[in-house]
């Protein structure tokens, strides 16, 4: 008898364990999880970096990849939401893959992650089409930070990225046909994209205007749409490119 009851008591302990396995997965597929490709040709770095990022619940590490090639082959298999690339690579450049990852997949996001803060690199991979730029100085949790701020459509940018980009535009830039912006953009959509230049998140940009964050992310999918770009950043490097609006104009 004791022995049928000891049975029992480790069939009911084994269905435990597998009940909590299973509300776990349940839980997990609820989330929205944030696919993601890690492109770094150190090792180490990488291997730290998926280190912290897999702690997150939301978070999924795809893929890894070693080199600017491997990336954007990567990206095309496994079709990640967010990758977060560093700009010295071997084979293939971290800008030259971005621009080819962005044209295969104009949803994927681009995080920029690298020890580097040239002028060249960082308005070369805004252009090619990157939502964020960070400095490997960044702390664990403001990566983390990063990446969600980015999947959400808001940029993400070091402060002394930020810095060279209000030095670079403190003026329209020179030799630039002048176009109004509501040549192209709706009255709203313009005032949308200069509070978001401000690096203001959704709702806030919506408590800004008194409309609500929906309304903020429908805006913005049509500034994406009308001025062929798939990120916020790359919206305000083309309006400040543009001479529709200069750092100092800002609200």
């Amino acid at each position: 008898m004791l022995r049928h009851s000891h049975l029992a008591d480790i069939l009911m302990l084994k269905l435990n364990i597998l009940l909590k396995r299973l509300i776990l997965i349940v839980e997990k597929e609820a989330m929205n999880t944030i696919r993601i490709l890690l492109a770094e040709d150190h090792v180490v770095v990488r291997q730290g970096t998926r280190q912290l990022l897999e702690r997150e619940p939301d978070f999924e590490i795809v893929g890894e990849a070693g080199d600017g090639e491997e990336a954007v082959r990567l990206a095309s298999q496994l079709k990640p939401e967010v990758v977060i690339m560093d700009v010295a690579m071997p084979k293939l450049s971290g800008i030259e893959a971005t621009k080819q990852i962005k044209a295969i997949l104009p949803a994927t996001i681009v995080l920029v992650l690298t020890g580097y803060d040239y002028d060249e690199y960082v308005f070369s991979m805004l252009e090619a089409g990157a939502a964020g730029y960070l400095l490997k100085n960044v702390s664990g949790s403001e990566l983390i930070r990063a990446v969600r701020a980015v999947y959400a459509g808001e940029p993400m940018i070091h402060p002394t990225i930020l810095s060279k980009l209000m030095t670079r535009f403190k003026a329209p830039v020179a030799g630039l046909p002048s176009v109004r912006p509501l040549h192209v953009l709706s009255e709203r959509e313009t005032e949308v994209l200069k509070i978001a230049a401000k690096g203001m998140s959704n709702k806030d940009i919506g408590n800004a205007l008194f409309i609500s964050e929906r309304t903020v992310q429908a805006h913005m999918r049509s500034i994406f749409n009308k001025l062929g770009v798939g990120s916020r950043s790359e919206a305000i490097l083309y309006g400040l490119k543009k001479g529709w609006f200069t750092i100092d104009e800002l609200p």
